[in-house]
């Protein structure tokens, strides 16, 4: 089954949503076009990319996520991978990218993430603040 994606804005984040197989073949550069859309579009705090209905991925398609969080990071955008199935998680650990890719059981924890990350960040800030005179 070939890659199918959709994408949505979603207040303040983009989801994209792929289904079918994130393998090596003509549909795998979509994946980093539909992220340029997102940012394009605004600026979104998170890209959060449904891999649910992912069936199988191989190297090329691990290789498109890390492009992938490169363009989130230079856009200081995070990037969560919602829905992980075995298979995918199987080579996110086994490269070790699991560390890199940040993954949440669904999209709603996947903002929940975002949201957390982001009030630990404010409280960091207020906390330098007060500590100086």
């Amino acid at each position: 089954m070939p890659l199918s994606i959709t994408s949505r804005p979603d207040r303040n984040f983009y989801i994209l949503t792929l289904t079918g197989q994130l393998t090596l073949g003509p549909n795998l550069k979509s994946l980093q076009q539909m992220a340029q859309v997102a940012f394009e579009t605004g600026s979104p705090d998170a890209l959060i990319v449904e891999v649910g209905g992912v069936r199988y991925t191989d190297s090329a398609g691990l290789g498109e996520l890390t492009i992938l969080y490169s363009l989130c990071m230079r856009k200081q955008c995070m990037l969560i991978l919602a829905g992980v199935p075995n298979q995918l998680r199987q080579m996110l650990e086994l490269t070790r990218l699991d560390a890199l890719l940040p993954s949440a059981s669904d999209t709603e924890a996947a903002k929940r993430m975002v949201k957390a990350r982001e009030q630990k960040q404010k409280d960091l800030e207020g906390t330098r603040d007060s500590d100086e005179p």
